[in-house]
């Protein structure tokens, strides 16, 4: 099996894993000091290593693992890193591959090993085919960018030149995505400019690229223009690049502009996401801070809209609020059938799922109290799915569930987690319909 090159055979078997695990281990000793981060880095990725399983797709998911470790090393791990690639390098299994050599290059140059790297480079020369020269320079030019390197990334581009291989549509969109990674819009334009010139087409990959890299800088009036030249191109915007503008003009604090591109989405049936909410809510201050308190926090729809305007948050924030509400969007993860009435919070932000729960009141109300519609029927059971805090900053504390938890006590809800499921707050139906109808008498 390869390790991004480096060939275990097969993997499945327990000496081939023994090989890596001894080539392994001097690096991770020699990776002890005062952090240890390296020893945990390279801990981490024997452990995934090993939890991958023995088929045909095992290769390619080992190539990928590898790679992604040599890409994420910081500085403290990086040492640690080149020291497990040299032992694994010498050992009788291993086979050269060009994507982990264009993984290492900027490892080494950044350890001030530019020898090492220059005749990595040139092994790839001589080795590699054109076509397959073009995808490790590809490569390249993204590893060096991720590191900040941004002379080597032109480095790079003219090392291509030189060996008279022409500056194909990857080399262009790798150039592109490099120096929007390092913040250089304007270059990655001009570069995307040359490769329209020379007949290739932009994709609208490509402009989302320097759309998001212009309203990161806060240059919002670029980030429009470019917005401008996309659509002149024949492209369309997508809700993916919708989310990268809202996010910019958050970000800026720009909510009339937000309430303004939401609404053009709208007009464009360009479709909202969770993402979408997330994007807008976070940038409602007024929201936020209604969410700190528990004891004033807002328990209805109706009495959160009521203190948008009464706080003084502004016309655009409960418009903001207004244009989300209406799409439905927050309840678009609500399953409803006979066995569970389930609303899943997975990917929502604070804001997103607390107001995806009023949402979800409301809509029970519709559902379990409209006595107008016949053949009503209330599920056995009645769900949120909050999850556990697996990926929370704080390990084991999902706060999501700790807000729509003690919102739910906060108005006397049914609901408690689930002795099965910690993500997952759960009640009867029954019992959820008497809690509705005890709030629609109160």
């Amino acid at each position: 099996m390869s390790l991004v090159g480096l060939v275990l055979v097969p993997w499945a078997s327990p000496s081939a894993e023994r090989r890596l695990t001894s080539c392994a281990a001097p690096a991770i000793a020699g990776g002890g000091g005062r952090g240890g981060v390296g020893r945990k880095h390279v801990e981490r990725l024997l452990s995934s290593l090993h939890s991958i399983p023995g088929d045909e797709d095992s290769p390619a998911a080992v190539d990928r693992l590898v790679r992604k470790f040599l890409l994420s090393c910081s500085k403290p791990a990086a040492r640690v890193a080149l020291s497990m690639y040299r032992r694994i390098t010498g050992a009788s299994w291993f086979r050269w591959n060009a994507k982990i050599a264009a993984s290492v290059v900027p490892l080494l140059d950044a350890m001030g090993l530019y020898a090492e790297a220059e005749g990595l480079m040139c092994e790839a020369d001589s080795r590699l085919k054109v076509r397959e020269l073009v995808v490790f320079y590809c490569d390249l030019i993204e590893a060096y960018a991720k590191r900040g390197m941004r002379e080597k990334v032109f480095e790079v581009r003219a090392r291509l030149l030189v060996r008279g291989i022409p500056a194909g549509k990857g080399a262009y969109e790798s150039t592109v995505k490099a120096l929007c990674l390092l913040g250089f819009p304007g270059e990655a334009e001009v570069i995307l400019r040359d490769m329209e010139a020379s007949g290739l087409r932009a994709s609208p990959f490509d402009y989302r690229l320097i759309v998001q890299s212009y309203g990161r800088l806060g240059m919002l009036s670029e980030m429009r223009r470019v917005v401008g030249f996309m659509l002149d191109s024949g492209l369309s915007v997508d809700t993916i690049c919708a989310n990268m503008i809202l996010s910019c003009y958050g970000d800026g604090g720009q909510l009339t502009e937000m309430v303004t591109w939401l609404r053009q989405m709208r007009d464009s049936n360009v479709p909202f996401s969770i993402r979408t909410c997330n994007s807008v809510l976070n940038s409602c201050p007024g929201l936020s801070s209604m969410l700190r308190d528990h004891q004033t926090r807002p328990l209805t729809l109706k009495k959160l809209m009521e203190m948008l305007e009464e706080e003084g948050c502004g016309n655009e924030e409960t418009s903001l609020v207004q244009e989300l509400v209406s799409s439905n969007v927050l309840l678009q993860t609500l399953d409803w059938s006979p066995s569970e009435g389930k609303l899943d919070l997975h990917g929502y932000h604070l804001c997103s799922a607390f107001l995806a729960v009023l949402l979800w009141i409301e809509e029970l109300k519709a559902r379990l109290l409209d006595r107008g519609a016949e053949g009503k029927v209330i599920p056995r059971q009645i769900s949120i799915i909050c999850g556990s805090g697996k990926h929370s900053n704080t390990m084991g504390e999902s706060p999501v569930k700790r807000l729509v938890s003690v919102s739910l006590f906060h108005l006397g809800s049914p609901l408690r987690i689930d002795r099965k499921n910690v993500g997952r707050l759960i009640a009867g139906g029954t019992a959820v319909r008497d809690w509705l109808l005890k709030m629609e008498g109160s």
